[in-house]
């Protein structure tokens, strides 16, 4: 059975869920600003807003060193954090005053995780057609599947996480775990990811449909791909331009 998407026809879906299903932006700099108000008191908003980028953005490669087995998941949240408060002058250093720090933070974020409002509308299309989905994280199985699971997609039971096959994006082997766990073939599988060199590239490269979504509107002019500005354009008869 297959469904008609913006890319043609296709017989199976497979997502990522970081800042795709589900708004892990949101929750991040929500929680790190509860979390680190009384270290930065009289911050504005500008400063916030600087705050939550360093962490999410800028610091990226704390967590590619967890990928790679360097550093545990909880130091390189650590590490990020020390970087961004480090940005306003304040030292966060080891001891149970840091430990707290970064068990606080995960309990808020935890709870600040929902779905973007996209996500069911597409998933009761694809249950609608018979279209088997499922998502495809650089993190690990049991942290995303509780992710998911809080963010009311249960729904979503196939789950692969980097400790399935061992490997992380943009290596082939975890998305094609995805498509046999899916029961389909790579050129009839979409891959929809906000990422669009792990995500587009990526799942291009192992044989896959790869879609960048890009909900901000980010203008990239060598990004010649194909690409979304939301979950409910995969089903459009026609996509965002690349």
């Amino acid at each position: 059975m297959a469904i008609a998407t913006a890319f043609g026809a296709i017989r199976g879906v497979l997502f990522d869920i970081d800042d795709t299903l589900v708004d892990l932006e949101y929750a991040m700099t929500t929680a790190l600003r509860d979390v680190s108000e009384h270290l930065l008191p009289g911050l504005d908003q500008a400063g916030w807003v600087k705050f939550g980028r360093i962490f999410t953005h800028e610091t990226t490669h704390f967590y590619d060193r967890y990928l790679a087995g360097e550093l545990t998941f909880n130091e390189q949240r650590l590490l990020r954090g020390r970087a961004a408060l480090g940005h306003f002058g304040v030292e966060l250093d080891d001891g149970e005053d840091a430990q707290a720090w970064v068990a606080e933070y995960h309990q808020r974020q935890t709870a600040y995780v929902r779905a973007f409002s996209d996500v069911e509308g597409v998933l009761d299309a694809l249950d609608t057609a018979g279209i088997p989905y499922g998502a495809v994280s650089n993190n690990v199985h049991d942290y995303q599947r509780a992710k998911l699971d809080g963010a009311g997609l249960s729904r979503i039971g196939i789950l692969v996480g980097t400790d399935t096959v061992g490997v992380a994006k943009p290596d082939p082997a975890i998305y094609l775990e995805g498509v046999r766990l899916l029961g389909t073939e790579p050129g009839e599988t979409l891959y929809v990811g906000d990422n669009r060199l792990l995500d587009a590239d990526g799942a291009d490269a192992a044989g896959l449909v790869g879609v960048w979504l890009n909900r901000t509107g980010e203008v990239v002019e060598e990004f010649t791909g194909r690409q979304v500005d939301s979950l409910a354009q995969l089903l459009a008869k026609t996509p965002t331009a690349a």
